[in-house]
């Protein structure tokens, strides 16, 4: 029978797996309730792994987890808000129990417009999930991961984070952040036996544009990826025990050139992109 918590603010629920033998690999996914967070979910399952989703969207994870469960996966849920203490505390506790494998800190949002028309309030709510909730739960499984001498943290930023981006200013500067403080974690980490890995996706077919409020009108057609590819590669990736992965030719291309141009006309070009697509919305 599931067990269930009854704090509003964050809730679990354990959705046992047909066969209840799987054991030993667990894996916990962040914003798992749709896009690239639901499909490392579903890949992670089909590796072997149970999984503990989380998201604000109770009603959207418990059909996943009831999809994972028929396909003999055990899915634990947790409905909690990330940009809240509340939500990142449940979370630390659950990672406490040591028994996560590979943690995926997935969940974040992005917004678009001119800086100052934005909501303040909304901006540092992006902050407080990209940034502080993923370090938080950085911390507490990275250390439980140490002392097992095992484990991976894949933590997912944008190809936004090796550039400036006006009119997304808020966004590529928390995703710059999660890039920095992923390759730092990974040096420190690997000398005991933890990966990890920073994925950088490009254009992916997901909820994201409609949240941020970016048009798709200004990116070509062959330029998008399905978060099912997104998800194999940085799985493959992290597997390998790269610092970074940076899915698809196009990608890696976009991510290389601001290495190579001036940062004005990078600054420019970037601008320019982005103030079409906040304007299509």
């Amino acid at each position: 029978m599931a067990t269930e918590t009854k704090d509003p603010a964050t809730e679990v629920t354990t959705a046992p797996s047909a066969d209840g033998k799987r054991e030993g690999k667990r894996a916990l996914v962040t914003g798992a309730s749709s896009g690239i967070g639901e499909e490392f979910a579903r890949q992670l399952a089909k590796q072997g792994y149970d999984v503990v989703i989380v998201a604000r969207r109770r009603d959207r994870l418990d059909k996943i987890a009831n999809e994972l469960k028929e396909a003999g996966a055990d899915a634990e849920v947790i409905a909690a808000d990330l940009s809240r203490p509340e939500g990142v505390a449940a979370v630390v506790e659950r990672l406490e129990k040591g028994d996560i494998g590979v943690l995926v800190n997935n969940a974040g949002f992005g917004t678009s417009g001119e800086f100052t028309r934005l909501p303040i309030d909304r901006e540092l709510q992006e902050i407080d999930l990209n940034i502080r909730a993923l370090t938080r739960l950085s911390h507490v499984g990275l250390a439980q991961m140490k002392q097992k001498g095992a484990g991976s943290i894949i933590n997912v930023a944008s190809t936004g984070a090796y550039q400036p981006v006006p009119y997304m200013s808020t966004y590529a500067a928390t995703k710059a952040y999660v890039l920095s403080f992923s390759e730092g974690l990974h040096e420190e980490a690997k000398g005991y036996g933890v990966n990890v890995t920073c994925l950088c996706p490009g254009a992916t077919r997901t909820e994201f544009q409609e949240v941020a409020g970016v048009g798709e009108g200004g990116i070509p057609g062959f330029a998008w990826m399905s978060a099912e590819a997104v998800v194999k590669n940085a799985l493959g990736a992290a597997k390998a025990g790269s610092a970074i992965a940076t899915p698809g030719l196009l990608n890696k291309v976009t991510a290389n050139l601001p290495r190579f141009t001036p940062r004005f006309a990078v600054r420019k070009i970037s601008g320019a992109m982005f103030k079409r697509a906040a304007e299509r919305d």
